[in-house]
């Protein structure tokens, strides 16, 4: 390439990571937080005039762009978990294209409530990536049952089970929970190729019990160092 067309791909981005957040209440999606990353190519500069910014996201086979005489920052939102293969780029007004690639992670935290239950819903944990890509590398299960303290209340029994598609349960815990008092269950799971349920099982007593669960579906950190702009 001559001198005259070189162009100097100059991007900042302070993250390549973030976590998606939902939200249930008795067993219904009540909010989703997606992930939006900002890439800032001010700093770009070329022999000629530049025309465009944008991102190309590989997986998604989707491309943003900007008008680079207007806008400089090229914001991407993810709505899904997953690793993912952005390719930056800068065009300018001869057609001369360069191009630099980033790495970013996406992560799943799911935040479970249910109230005064006999029968919680089972929790759907999904670790298979929409878009492809590499799998995840765990899944964090953080379970807590509570029994809310009553006049002559009694203690609950219930079983947690984390089932897989074929309905086999590949891991599972028995509980116990008195009267006015919470009941804990932390667990890592390493298979995250198929869909799993998160059960809980009410096997014996007579009080409602409240569920407070978290499950984050977390990959392996192998995305692109943030830079440090100015």
């Amino acid at each position: 390439m001559d001198e005259t067309e070189k162009i100097s791909l100059e991007l900042n981005y302070e993250y390549t990571n973030g976590t998606i957040v939902h939200s249930y209440v008795d067993g219904e999606l009540e909010s989703a937080t997606h992930v939006v990353l900002n890439f800032d190519f001010s700093n770009t500069d070329g022999m000629n005039p530049l025309s465009l910014f944008g991102i190309e996201l590989v997986e998604r086979e989707e491309t943003i762009t900007v008008d680079a005489p207007a806008e400089s920052i090229v914001s991407v939102e993810f709505s899904s978990h997953g690793m993912y293969t952005l390719k930056a780029f800068a065009i300018d007004n001869q057609g001369v294209k360069e191009t630099t690639e980033i790495v970013v992670r996406i992560e799943l935290r799911m935040e479970w409530f249910e109230s005064n239950t006999y029968e919680p819903t089972p929790l759907v944990i999904d670790p298979i990536p929409v878009h492809g890509g590499a799998s995840p590398d765990t899944i964090h299960i953080h379970s807590t049952v509570e029994n809310p303290e009553l006049i002559a209340g009694r203690e609950v029994e219930f079983t947690w089970s984390l089932v897989d598609g074929n309905e086999d349960a590949c891991q599972v815990r028995n509980g116990l929970v008195h009267d006015g008092e919470f009941a804990d269950w932390e667990t890592i799971h390493f298979n995250t190729f198929q869909v799993h349920e998160l059960k809980i099982n009410y096997d014996s007593g007579q009080d409602y019990i409240n569920v407070d669960q978290t499950v984050l579906i977390a990959y392996s950190a192998l995305e692109s160092e943030p830079t440090k702009g100015d």
